[in-house]
């Protein structure tokens, strides 16, 4: 089952559910938060909500998508109450890449990189019996709910980045419950969009470069993630024609860690269990373009695409001016 948030030709906000390119509107709720809390509230699923709801009035997804009026499939009315995180190390990647970095990791621990102390700390402890905290993973902060961006929207970087680039990645979708339990409404395609020149620079500036735009959907996936998820990743020149390709894999066949693990090492804080705040975490990816040598140029436009996700994400590259931040002595 696969979510849709979107705007009318007049601006009023809908969500629907995605069959092809038919989006059935969802009667009496206009955002996925309102349709996932009320899901809670009724101690009912949200497919069987979904289920119950949704009518017969359509919109042609092509139609939608082409005036620019497709949302986020999850979002909050305050940003601020939107939280955007991540883990990474988290992918074995390609059966060659596997094999690889099983090598880097397999000699004497204290000779690896504090990065791939990380990866082999995930594949020793990363997938514990059920019920049970693994190792911890990687973990970012990248912003609040005015980072996100929908589908078709331009993915913005500071004129002081170094690089703008694309992470191919599966993103968890959560709600918090009034009871202060959080809630995975679904699973989305994203770009975690990072700048990768200056993480290299030096791993403590991981901070800074994950500072930065991503986009998830245009779809949310209800219900379990696949094992296996297999999809396609590019860059696209300004005049449209594929300038780098290359597929990428996830799901936890593909990962070091569970889902559950991953979110367990999230949500064992308290501040990130809120009541009413929502949470947008990516797990991670093997896949760059950065590490093939490419340097995407504004004007490009990033697409990622997975069948079980529906449509594919395309961003295209811009960049903001900024000025020194003054700060002002009261």
């Amino acid at each position: 089952m696969l979510l849709l948030q979107f705007t009318n030709e007049h601006g009023g906000r809908l969500v629907g559910l995605l069959q092809d390119d038919a989006i059935r509107v969802i009667e009496g709720y206009n955002t996925t938060y309102a349709l996932a809390q009320d899901a809670i509230r009724k101690k009912v699923s949200l497919a069987d909500l979904v289920n119950a709801t949704v009518g017969n009035t359509t919109h042609s997804y092509a139609d939608v998508a082409a005036a620019g009026r497709v949302l986020a499939p999850l979002d909050h009315a305050d940003e601020a109450h939107c939280y955007v995180t991540g883990t990474g190390l988290t992918h074995l990647g390609s059966a060659g890449a596997r094999d690889a970095m099983h090598k880097k990791i397999g000699g004497d621990a204290e000779s690896l990189s504090d990065s791939m102390k990380m990866f082999r700390l995930g594949v020793e402890g990363g997938k514990p019996a059920d019920g049970t905290a693994g190792a911890q993973p990687e973990w970012f902060y990248k912003g609040d709910g005015s980072i996100v961006r929908a589908g078709g929207q331009p993915l913005r970087m500071p004129d002081f980045a170094l690089d703008g680039g694309e992470e191919p990645e599966i993103a968890g979708l959560y709600v918090i419950g009034d009871d202060g339990q959080p809630y995975r409404v679904g699973y989305a395609i994203g770009n975690e969009f990072s700048d990768h020149v200056t993480e290299r620079q030096n791993y403590l500036y991981l901070a800074h470069s994950k500072l930065r735009a991503c986009s998830v959907g245009p779809a949310l996936l209800v219900g379990e993630l696949p094992a296996h998820i297999a999809g396609t990743s590019r860059v696209l020149d300004a005049a449209g024609n594929v300038r780098w390709e290359k597929a990428f894999v996830s799901g936890e066949e593909n990962m070091s860690h569970t889902i559950a693990n991953l979110e367990h090492h999230h949500f064992k804080y308290p501040l990130f269990k809120r009541p009413g705040d929502v949470h947008v975490h990516f797990f991670g990816t093997a896949t760059l373009s950065f590490a093939d040598g490419v340097s995407v140029a504004p004007g490009e436009t990033f697409e990622i695409e997975a069948p079980a996700f529906g449509p594919a994400l395309r961003n295209r590259l811009d960049v903001f001016p900024t000025e020194f931040a003054k700060v002002s002595t009261l």
